[in-house]
This record gives C-alpha cells, sequence and structure tokens, in this order.
C-alpha cells in the first residue's frame, strides 16, 4: 500500500509554535503526544475520549494516559469543563485554551510578528534555531539516526531541568563521539562528571580537558 491509501485517514492540523517551543512550556514529550492525540481526538468531533481510545493510539497504558492527563491538569494546562447539549444532557470534554494562552503569550515575548507585506522568514528561523531544536539536529547528526521520543526528552531536561548551558552539552557530545559512544547515557555520564568538578563554562570544561587528555 502507499501513503495515498492511508490518506482516508485524515489530517490533524497542529500548532508549529507549540511544537518548537514546548520544552519552553515545561511540557514534556509524553505529554505532547498526548496532547496530539486529544487534539486528533477533538478534530474528529470527539472532545472527551476515553484512556483505552488514546492508549490504543499510543505505546502508552490507559493508566500511564490517566497519569500524563492529571499532569497536565496539575500544571494548569488542560482542564475538563462541562457542556449541555441541546437536549440538556451533560458531558465532559477536554480542554487546551490555557495551554494556548502561555503558547500564545511566550510566543509574543520570543517570535517577532511580521508587519502587513513582510515575509515570515524571521519567525520560522528563530523557531527552526531554538536551542533545543539546534541540539537534536546536532545529535542526530553525529548519531546518524532520528532521537526517540525518551532521547528528545532527555535533551530537553538538560537544558530545562539540569539548566546545563548547550555549549556544554555540544562539548559532551564531541566527547562521545571521539569515544565512538553514541548513546545519551555516555553523554549524561560526561556531564555529570564536569558537574561533579564545578566546571561551569565552556572555558572551564577545555582547560580541563587539556589536563586529562
Amino acid at each position: 500500500m502507499q501513503y495515498n491509501d492511508y490518506r482516508f485517514l485524515g489530517f490533524t492540523m497542529f500548532s508549529n509554535g507549540l511544537l518548537a517551543y514546548y520544552p519552553q512550556l515545561k511540557i514534556t514529550n509524553s505529554e505532547l503526544i498526548l496532547i496530539i492525540q486529544l487534539e486528533l481526538f477533538a478534530q474528529k468531533g470527539n472532545k472527551f475520549p476515553s484512556n483505552e481510545q488514546m492508549a490504543a493510539n499510543t505505546n502508552f497504558s490507559s493508566t500511564e494516559i490517566a497519569s500524563i492527563i492529571q499532569q497536565l491538569i496539575d500544571k494548569n494546562d488542560l482542564t475538563i469543563d462541562q457542556v449541555t447539549d441541546e437536549k440538556g444532557r451533560i458531558g465532559n470534554y477536554y480542554n487546551l485554551d490555557r495551554l494556548y494562552s502561555k503558547l500564545d503569550d511566550l510566543l509574543e515575548k520570543n517570535v517577532a510578528t511580521p508587519k502587513a507585506g513582510e515575509e515570515t522568514t524571521t519567525t520560522t528561523s528563530e523557531i527552526d534555531n531554538s536551542p533545543l531544536n539546534q541540539l537534536m539536529r546536532q545529535f542526530e547528526i553525529e548519531f546518524g539516526r532520528y532521537l526517540s521520543p525518551i532521547e528528545r526528552e532527555e535533551i530537553s531536561a538538560w537544558l530545562n531541568v539540569d539548566h546545563y548551558d548547550p555549549e556544554i552539552i555540544k562539548l559532551a557530545l564531541r566527547e562521545a563521539v571521539l569515544s565512538q559512544a553514541y548513546s545519551l547515557k555516555y553523554v549524561d555520564r560526561v556531564l555529570l562528571n564536569w558537574q561533579r568538578h564545578n566546571l561551569k563554562t565552556t572555558g572551564e570544561v577545555q582547560k580541563f580537558l587539556q589536563r586529562n587528555r
């Protein structure tokens, strides 16, 4: 079967802004997958899919789906609201308005809005060249393969949880490549070793490497 044979499944509209900036919104890769599923079902007219329905479309169990939903609710990115239909029946639906309001604020601060008649290359460039996207592209080039969702989430955590400098992460990647160790676990060990030595700048790391070659 060819791609066109599957076109009857339809296409899901999704924000490029959210794809580019979800790490800055503290959204994990797992949460992003669930958000995509919510949009998929909503655009097909199902605004309150069951955990089992979403689990069937992902690698998550229904229990994991429930946990991810709760994470998004706890972070005030998702709400479960009620609606009354024309027959007076009350139903629930998932509401992502608060998440998209946060995205609006983030884009307003970080992406230049083009004036009428201007091209949008600046916006596209800024999205494509975010520190996270740059790192992921460099890892994929050096590893010679696409990163898994778990690997992408780990790189995101280095930036947003551990607060490593992107340039230091690149140096750790270079050390992994030099050692022919194409894994994030090796890079993570390098970063932890430099952290134990209280190396906080690229200059300090480079001097440390020169002393220990």
